[in-house]
């Protein structure tokens, strides 16, 4: 079986940070949120077409994140996403943040892991079993 292991990089804006000047800790998450609709896409799955045609979308049901540093304005992030499970009604993933050097794709740090659950629901919320088609899809892709 193949492994996917999704890589999407971003650099930190303004807009992201506190007043501080560290991306404000719920970004993160928004940043997750995005690494895994890319790692999805790369799948070929477009989730506003699986919408439409199956009349299902993911929703987030828990978040075990880890928060080992911080990153600032500008900095290079690089989110790396695993799917670790998908069955019946349910997807997993392992999502971790690390930041980039300046001057190369090298990383320098690791500034979070978290353990993502979503739920495959229908239009009315309800939990929905993944389509078999779209299971087999994601089964070739996950991780062990």
């Amino acid at each position: 079986m193949s492994h996917l292991v999704h890589c999407y990089d971003l650099r930190v804006y303004y807009e992201d940070t506190d007043h501080g000047g560290r991306v404000y800790y719920a970004n993160y998450l928004k940043f997750m949120e995005r690494a895994r609709t890319e790692c999805l896409r790369d799948c070929g799955i477009e989730l506003d077409q699986l919408e439409q045609t199956a009349g299902i979308q993911f929703a987030v049901t828990g978040v075990n994140i880890r928060y080992l540093q911080s990153a600032s304005f500008n900095d290079r992030l690089d989110v790396e996403s695993t799917l670790t499970m998908a069955q019946g009604a349910r997807l997993a993933f392992r999502q971790d943040v690390f930041l980039l050097a300046r001057d190369s794709d090298e990383r320098k740090a690791q500034l979070t892991t978290a353990d993502v659950q979503l739920a495959c629901i229908d239009g009315h919320g309800r939990p929905s079993r993944i389509p078999a088609k779209l299971l087999e899809v994601l089964q070739v892709h996950r991780s062990d």
